[in-house]
């Protein structure tokens, strides 16, 4: 990756992530590539146990060399939180302090608005063995602690940048999911229906008039007085379904091949009930 392109990465409102007293620079890299998953780009080391730069750390980055390039060293804590307005510690333990405790999520949206209004931020995450001392922890702001098994509550360094980023970004993401690319923008929640659309109601009745007639011609409704209720719960399930336009014309030839009516027309349709559909494979 060129300069440029590592420069396009930065976000000026995201969060820098400071690990205090490292020790292997393969925990180093994985937490850079957790940091690059989620939009995260500025990486603080106080004293790094192996020294720096670190090859290991470069390796186990798996790509997110601007990270580990990029990363700025410091001898003490209050050094590598100078400039910030705002600090946050990780921590999985009680510390017996006055400090406010917030969990991930309610951190991600914390941290969204104080970027949104120009602050610098930084989160702190401790040593692999031990984590943060209480006289680090009290020069931050606030802990995050987040809700793991009480009766096993390690996360290495790279889960707890993971978690602590991913609420932060999916701020940032909104209802985003998944990742844009040069074919596709990035999908939102819901139905996806990338090679058709969603059925209309027009289509929808046509099919269910099709369906109905099919079993009708197969004496399927044998209690005529029943056959109200059982039309109602059939149109009821296939609405439930959200069907495609696609898998509209789908059902059209499955009926049609196994009552053998060869001649429908669909209302909404192009007139052939789904073309090809009489072998009952279009679609699949």
């Amino acid at each position: 990756m060129s300069k440029a392109q590592a420069a396009d990465m930065v976000r000026e409102d995201a969060p820098v992530v400071i690990l205090v007293n490292p020790q292997l620079g393969e925990n180093i890299g994985t937490a850079a590539r957790a940091m690059a998953n989620f939009g995260l780009s500025r990486l603080r080391l106080v004293e790094p146990r192996d020294g720096w730069p670190n090859e290991r750390a470069l390796k186990a980055a798996a790509g997110a060399d601007w990270i580990i390039n990029g990363a700025e060293v410091f001898d003490t804590l209050q050094e590598a939180i100078a400039d910030l307005h705002h600090v946050y510690a990780t921590t999985a333990r009680p510390r017996g302090m006055t400090k406010t405790v917030i969990t991930p999520e309610h951190a991600g949206r914390d941290m969204h608005a104080r970027g949104a209004s120009g602050q610098k931020l930084g989160i702190l995450f401790g040593r692999e063995r031990w984590g943060l001392t209480n006289d680090e922890v009290s020069l931050a702001d606030v802990i995050i602690t987040a809700p793991v098994n009480p009766h096993f509550a390690s996360l290495n360094i790279a889960q707890a940048v993971l978690l602590v980023a991913y609420e932060w970004y999916r701020h940032v993401a909104g209802e985003q999911v998944g990742m844009a690319t040069d074919e596709a923008p990035p999908v939102k929640p819901g139905l996806q229906t990338p090679d058709s659309r969603p059925a209309t109601r027009a289509e929808l009745i046509a099919l269910f008039e099709h369906l109905e007639a099919a079993l009708d011609a197969a004496d399927y409704f044998r209690a005529k007085d029943m056959k109200p209720v059982i039309v109602r719960n059939l149109r009821n399930m296939l609405q439930r379904a959200e069907l495609s336009e696609q898998e509209v014309r789908t059902f059209h030839g499955v009926i049609r091949s196994l009552s053998g009516i060869r001649n429908w027309k669909t209302r909404a349709g192009d007139g052939d009930g789904g073309r090809s559909g009489g072998e009952g494979t279009e679609g699949s």
